[in-house]
Formats: structure tokens, sequence, C-alpha cells
């Protein structure tokens, strides 16, 4: 969360930043506390993460401060506009009742006692110059003003809301385009002997995308229908020394098509639950064919993160569970670095 909070701070990205290393200090600030082994956890690591609040608190105070000050200006701006929407819209009322009463004492082509046509008076709302420094005043009269127009679109819907419409709201991807054959490669050895094979998908935030640079390959015992990882302090290990995020992750179905089991969801939900954008590849070797899952944020998200049942079991198909991952996009120029951390 720190890693992905300072490279957003470095963006300029000042909400997202903030919403990050506000999630930080309340997990650990809070409810990291009240866990049962937290008795058990040693001085050192206390330190190191006491350490670590202390760097992150100032910086939560200026960006609090910053932000305080960003809206304050807005809503003042917001008011103005609303004020000048209000002043105009009262000066267009004005000048259609003098055009009704101008047109209702000449009405059209009047004939004056002289026998001469009278000329109708040119709308007079036609030839108003408005001012339009700070509002768009192109809009018909009668639309509805909806407030200033400064984007909210670079708020983390992601952190803040957990029902996102797929793939508006979902930052980008990018997976190396030779992934999938790297990652079949290692595999080989696993799926002749019908045996699963799963990595982890790391890499780097880079202007609001979500970039894959290496395939970690971790300490794992395979079955034909599971794998199962070990030995997860050595990826965390790795990821801290490289600051690297985990944004997902790769697994074979040797003998069958590409799908999410039961299995599959449930372990992909702690993935996208961490990071709604989070991607769950399966690659089924016998049907070439390479798949890019998440679970459907309206529905299927939330509905395994509250089922109990543990072990392979049956779920209702309706409404869809998960679905291809549209927010993935494939990055031909770039190659994944794998490490092989299997002893």
């Amino acid at each position: 969360m720190v890693r992905m909070a300072n490279v957003y701070l470095d963006e300029g990205s000042l909400e997202n930043a903030f919403i990050l290393y506000m999630k930080f200090m309340t997990l650990f600030l809070e409810k990291i506390r009240t866990h049962p082994d937290y008795k058990c956890v040693s001085t050192k690591e206390k330190a190191l993460n006491s350490q670590k609040l202390r760097e992150v608190l100032p910086i939560a105070e200026n960006l609090k401060t910053r932000l305080l000050e960003q809206y304050t200006l807005e809503y003042e701006r917001f008011q103005k506009d609303a004020l000048r929407r209000a002043e105009l819209d009262n000066e267009r009322k004005r000048l259609d009742e003098e055009k009704g009463k101008i047109s209702g004492k000449y009405g059209s082509g009047a004939q004056h006692s002289s026998g001469h046509k009278i000329t109708p008076v040119p709308p007079l709302l036609d030839n108003l110059n408005y001012p339009n420094d700070d509002i768009n005043l192109t809009a018909k009269p009668t639309e509805c003003y909806v407030g200033p127009t400064f984007s909210r679109s670079t708020k983390p819907a992601s952190l803040l809301s957990p029902t996102l419409n797929l793939p508006n709201q979902l930052r980008v991807v990018l997976v190396p385009g030779n992934l999938m054959k790297t990652f079949l490669q290692l595999s080989q050895k696993n799926t002749d002997r019908n045996i699963e094979t799963c990595g982890i998908l790391s890499g780097q935030l880079r202007k609001d995308q979500l970039v894959v640079t290496h395939l970690l390959i971790p300490e794992q015992v395979g079955t034909c229908d599971s794998c199962t990882t070990q030995n997860e302090e050595d990826i965390f290990d790795f990821q801290d020394q490289n600051d690297l995020i985990t944004f997902g992750w790769i697994h074979t179905h040797p003998t069958q098509t590409a799908f999410l089991s039961s299995v599959d969801l449930h372990t992909h939900c702690s993935y996208q639950r961490m990071i709604p954008e989070a991607v769950a590849i399966v690659c089924a070797p016998r049907y070439s064919d390479n798949s890019f899952f998440c679970l459907t944020s309206n529905y299927g998200l939330e509905f395994i993160a509250n089922c109990q049942q543990t072990g392979f079991h049956p779920h209702p198909t309706e409404p869809e569970l998960y679905q291809m991952a549209d927010h993935c996009k494939l990055d031909l120029s770039a190659s994944v670095k794998v490490v092989d951390l299997r002893r």
C-alpha cells in the first residue's frame, strides 16, 4: 500500500495517495493490534512497522491539508458558478418577458396606421454575449446545471467502492507478450505428468497502469486439479527488495479447458479484494487456450467472499461469478522477468 501510495504521490495523484496512506495507518495502528497473533510478532518487526508509520503519518497530514485547500477552492468555484448561472437565468427570463411583451404589442408583420408594415423586433436574447471564462454556456437555457466540470475520474474507485463497472473503472493491466509462452515452458514437466503449476504476477504501478514485469514461481505442491504455494515469505521478501506489487496469478489446467473452478474462485477472491484489477490467467495447453479472468464486481466478488465452503463445491451459475478480464492488455514489446523460487 505504501509503495503504491508513493507512486501516486510522485505522479501528483493526491487523492489516491492519501486514501492508501490512510488505509495503511488504519490497518497497522488500529486493526492489526487486535489480531490474536499480534503478541507473537517479534519486537524487531514491530519496531520496523512503527518506523514506517512515523514516516507515513506526516506525509498523510500534509496531504490532508493540501486536499482540504483544493476542495475549498473547488467549492468556492462551484458556488460562484452556481450564482452566475442563476443570474444569467434571471436575465434570460427578463429578456423573454420583454420579448413576449413586444411580440404581443406589434404581432408578426402588423400594419401601422400609415399603412407601412412594421418589422418584428429581433430576438434580444440571441444578441446577448454571455461570459464564458469559467463555465460552458453553450447549453440550452432549459438544461439543468450540474456543477463545475472538474474531473473526479482520477479517484481510485477501486479503493472507494466495491461495485465497479468493468472495464471503465478499472486501471489497465499490461501483461508482457511472452508471459504465457514462458510460463508454459517452465511448467512443461508438470504438465506432462498432469500436475498443475502456478505463478505470481508482480510488477509496478506506472501512470495509473498496472505493469506486470516479473513472473515469480513459488515453492509449491500440485495435483491434477490443484496447486498450493509454500514458503510465501520468499515471495514477499523478493517483492520488498525489488519494489514489486502482486497483480494476480497464473496457473495451468494440464488436461482441462480454461475456466475458474470453485477453488480458483476462492483463491482469486483474496487477490481481487486487495487490488480489484487483479487478474487470474488460466493456461490450458491441450486446448491452446490462455484466458484472463476476474470475478464480477457487481456480484461474484462479494458472493465468493461470503461463501464459507472449502474445497471443491458447487456454485450457482447465474448471475455470473466471473468474466473475462477485458481491462488486461498484452504488451508485445515487453518481456517478462522470471524468478524461480522453487528449491
